[in-house]
């Protein structure tokens, strides 16, 4: 029987207290999965993941960032006024922490999706070698100029209007052009998934769909510019295997093209151990997709070849 717990741990921006779960299997883990989610969403929405891992002896840890689910304290899409990006890299390194601790020598491994495989990129270079394989999920890296005119752009609303201020405007750049790719659209999220299921659920989720503030928007912003950086893309542990996973159609890879310029990306910087799948006709969330079972299979496969 797959046992959950719910635990809590200071944020690293010390007024926060960080909520997260966990999805113990029975008799002795093989090893850990740490996810880290996406923007407007939260650790919640991972439970049939996480069982299905659980099921097969892995634990299954995450937490809600903060402005997101039951961290966010009713003060939904704001990070803090500044630092953001690091203040929430930093939340996630600490389950790394906390779970290592309670399961030491176990393999361990990272599983971010969206902009939770932003945060992932991130840690892959900050704490080179600290997991022993990696998995980014619905990923993708738009142009510098589109990135750095966001930027600018999310820096001056919160100058004019305050970093906490929701702006829809900065909302619809992303999303909105995510879903006309879908036209005619059925709900505002169709980009999410072909399973129409999962998007009511979205939608319905009083935890989800909220408007992100001007100073999230910068602080993702100042993320892909971070993990875009050769630079800093040079830090990352080459012998650390990664597993990109992704829909065809997902617009946030920019239906795989963006998916194979971040391919590029690591190779380039190194990395030895690279696996890319792509699901035919998958949108964003293949977690959540009309195949997600077999999605499922193919993480484990994946995740046991690596041990």
């Amino acid at each position: 029987m797959i046992q959950t717990f719910d635990l809590s741990y200071p944020s690293s921006d010390r007024l926060h207290t960080v909520h997260a779960r966990e999805w113990v299997p029975e008799g002795t883990p093989r090893g850990v999965v740490q996810i880290v989610h996406g923007v407007a969403e939260h650790i919640g929405r991972y439970d049939q993941a996480a069982r299905f891992l659980a099921a097969h002896g892995y634990v299954v840890c995450g937490e809600d960032h903060l402005g997101h689910g039951l961290t966010a304290g009713g003060r939904f899409g704001y990070f803090g006024p500044k630092n953001g990006w690091d203040l929430v890299s930093r939340d996630v390194r600490r389950l790394r922490e906390l779970e290592g601790e309670k399961h030491p020598g176990l393999p361990y491994v990272i599983l971010g999706h969206s902009m939770g495989s932003f945060l992932t990129r991130t840690c892959l270079i900050r704490w080179p070698g600290t997991v022993n394989a990696a998995v980014l999920s619905g990923t993708g890296q738009e142009s510098a100029a589109a990135v750095s005119s966001g930027k600018a752009l999310a820096g001056a609303m919160c100058r004019l209007r305050g970093p906490d201020h929701a702006s829809k405007l900065l909302n619809d750049l992303p999303f909105g052009s995510y879903n006309r790719a879908f036209k005619p659209n059925r709900t505002t999220s169709d980009w999410l998934s072909r399973d129409e299921a999962a998007v009511d659920a979205y939608l319905a989720d009083p935890l989800c769909g909220f408007l992100i503030t001007a100073a999230m928007f910068r602080d993702m912003m100042g993320g892909l510019q971070f993990i875009a950086d050769k630079g800093n893309l040079s830090k990352m542990d080459p012998d650390t295997p990664v597993y990109f996973l992704s829909g065809d159609n997902d617009p946030v890879g920019a239906m795989g093209k963006g998916v194979r310029k971040v391919e590029d990306m690591f190779r380039s910087a190194g990395c030895k151990d690279v696996t890319v799948k792509l699901y035919p006709g998958g949108r964003h969330e293949m977690f959540n997709e009309i195949n997600r079972q077999e999605v499922f299979d193919d993480l484990l496969a994946w995740l046991e070849s690596k041990r």
